[in-house]
């Protein structure tokens, strides 16, 4: 017996790829960024700041997005399927990290010193890295 394989429909085209679109802004910018950051001291005073604020007008929106479309896919399987128990863990330790990512982000941003920008970058970084991974466990 072989099992159908077909197409996604349309919506679950779009809904899927606005949330790879958004996850691959938000985890992506953050390591160019972080590759970038020698780059822009070098480029005089201020400029690293300049750029976190050019990026960070792209990165918050993708984030709700990330998070918006991440609740749309979890109730649109939801409603097809029955999740079995250790999927939705899963999900719910993705959501406990994106928290963590997007509180890390935030206190970065609003960090004094050096060594604390560096702890929540770092805070940010490796919880958004972590959400992705289990996000593909996620889609099977």
């Amino acid at each position: 017996m072989t099992a159908a394989v077909h197409l996604a429909s349309g919506m679950d085209v779009l809904r899927v790829s606005l949330h790879v679109l958004a996850a691959s802004v938000w985890v992506g910018g953050q390591i160019v960024l972080a590759g970038l950051v020698p780059v822009l001291r070098e480029a005089g005073d201020g400029v690293p700041q300049k750029a976190a604020r050019a990026f960070a007008r792209l990165s918050w929106p993708a984030f709700v997005l990330a998070v918006v479309t991440g609740f749309w896919n979890y109730a649109v399987l939801a409603n097809h399927h029955k999740l079995p128990y250790s999927w939705q863990m899963v999900f719910g330790a993705k959501f406990l990290l994106v928290l963590a990512a997007g509180a890390g982000a935030y206190l970065h941003s609003k960090a004094q010193t050096a060594s604390r920008r560096g702890a929540t970058a770092g805070i940010g970084l490796l919880a958004s890295l972590i959400a992705m991974v289990l996000g593909v466990a996620l889609a099977g």
